[in-house]
């Protein structure tokens, strides 16, 4: 099977997290999209310490109904703080007759080579990078970190790289929704709509449970 790996905060996820899953399915012939919650992120701290059970939820609420999404909290359950290598290496283990698929943004791309033990995803699973809103990959090559920039080599495929292992760069492109989590807190917190920007039954959610209403 082609398993897509999609991490993130979510906080809260939202329809831009949806659309974008459906597009890498497209794209790779994935046969099922992992929605991986990140228990505790190394890069930023979590805006408005919402807890890892309700964004968990969020995304239950969010990508239920639909066969090829299924949530997956083993950051959660690992502890810790949450690299992608060591959640990659982990289904890597676990499902060791699927080919993986790592789902990030294009400001995580540009971003890698800041990575804890980066060069080694590439050799564990194929990346799909998603273009966000003015942040474009031109080319995919020169965005990587110049120390492994050998190990990959072109492909007859526009917008694909291809790693020494097998494994393999995809960009995205076409996905011109400019939805961000930080703005859906935003207007939370104002006490203005969220419909249309997230899942009804995830709107529904955090009202109920009166989340980010303390956000600045």
């Amino acid at each position: 099977m082609n398993i897509g790996l999609m991490g993130g905060t979510f906080n809260p996820v939202h329809c831009a997290h949806l659309r974008i899953a459906e597009e890498a399915r497209d794209l790779c012939r994935l046969d099922r999209v992992l929605f991986i919650p990140a228990g505790d992120p190394p890069h930023k701290p979590l805006a408005g310490e919402v807890s890892f059970a309700r964004r968990c939820e969020m995304v239950r609420l969010a990508i239920a109904g639909n066969p090829a999404f299924e949530l997956s909290d083993i950051e959660g359950q690992r502890g810790g703080k949450s690299y992608s290598i060591d959640t990659i290496g982990y289904f890597h283990t676990q499902r060791p007759a699927d080919r993986l698929f790592f789902i990030i943004g294009s400001d995580s791309f540009f971003e890698i080579g800041l990575w804890y033990r980066y060069a080694e995803i590439f050799r564990l699973c194929s990346l799909i990078v998603v273009e966000r809103p003015g942040r474009p990959v031109a080319n995919p090559l020169e965005a990587l970190p110049v120390a492994i920039r050998g190990e990959f080599s072109y492909t007859d495929a526009p917008g694909r790289l291809l790693h020494a292992s097998g494994q393999s760069v995809h960009i995205l492109k076409g996905i011109p929704l400019d939805i961000s989590s930080t703005a859906i807190r935003s207007l939370v917190a104002a006490g203005r709509s969220i419909t249309n920007l997230v899942p009804t039954a995830v709107e529904a959610y955090i009202r109920s449970q009166r989340i980010y209403t303390e956000c600045q």
